[in-house]
């Protein structure tokens, strides 16, 4: 049986990891652009295992710009990820303290996307079909950005034919895949307006906590407990 799931969750993973090595390519190129050697660039991935904030991290470097600071704004990207281990550490009270600690560390945004759609289908997320796609979106993720750290100046400016209109469109489409879920029609635009206004006055990367929070508020704001509904309709 978790052989099976393992294989499940694999092959989640396949089709995961694969559509993100385009994104590990683009921050291994960007990275050794920006001044990082090979080997700093993959550690990087394998520590961090962040993408976006990984991105905004290697910009930062070499533009003078303080330490703390570039810490502070990889966190405030990566504010989302505890937003992510908030709502799914319920369905991972059975899985012991180090399989907790390994859940978290590879709580990303498809890995969050795919154990919620496990969640509604199930009631629950199996270890191991959560490793088994983690390993893979892992270790290919790791495997890209060492490929683009290594080949990446061959390609040039990678802006310059388009790689970096892949994050946004790999972000709206894990958006996309909650569009079943009550409140999004009012939820998601509350959280773009807010993030656009961010982005235009206070900059980035703090836009996407914003946003992020404006969205938890709009959630609060609307959300009407079952009981609450129920209580209403029988009137």
């Amino acid at each position: 049986m978790r052989s099976t799931l393992f294989r499940q969750g694999a092959k989640a993973g396949m089709v995961i990891g694969f559509s993100t090595m385009p994104f590990g390519l683009l921050f291994g190129a960007v990275a050794v652009d920006g001044g990082m050697t090979p080997f700093q660039a993959t550690m990087m991935s394998g520590i961090i295992f962040g993408g976006a904030s990984q991105l905004v991290g290697v910009q930062m470097f070499g533009t003078h710009v303080p330490a703390w600071l570039i810490v502070l704004s990889v966190f405030a990207v990566n504010f989302r990820h505890i937003l992510y281990s908030a709502a799914l550490s319920p369905h991972l009270r059975t899985y012991s303290h180090p399989a907790r600690l390994g859940a978290l560390f590879f709580l990303t945004d498809p890995q969050f996307a795919e154990a919620s759609k496990q969640v509604d289908q199930h009631g629950k997320v199996e270890p191991a079909w959560y490793f088994g796609m983690a390993f893979v979106v892992y270790g290919l993720w790791v495997t890209s950005s060492a490929i683009g750290a290594l080949f990446g100046r061959m390609v040039g400016n990678p802006a310059s034919l388009g790689f970096d209109v892949l994050l946004p469109v790999y972000f709206l489409g894990l958006v996309l895949g909650f569009r079943r879920r009550p409140l999004f029609s009012a939820v998601v635009p509350v959280s773009a307006v807010a993030s656009i206004l961010a982005m235009h006055t206070v900059g980035s990367p703090w836009h996407v906590s914003i946003g992020a929070l404006a969205g938890i508020i709009a959630a609060l704001f609307l959300h009407r407990p079952a009981e609450n509904a129920r209580d209403e309709r029988s009137l």
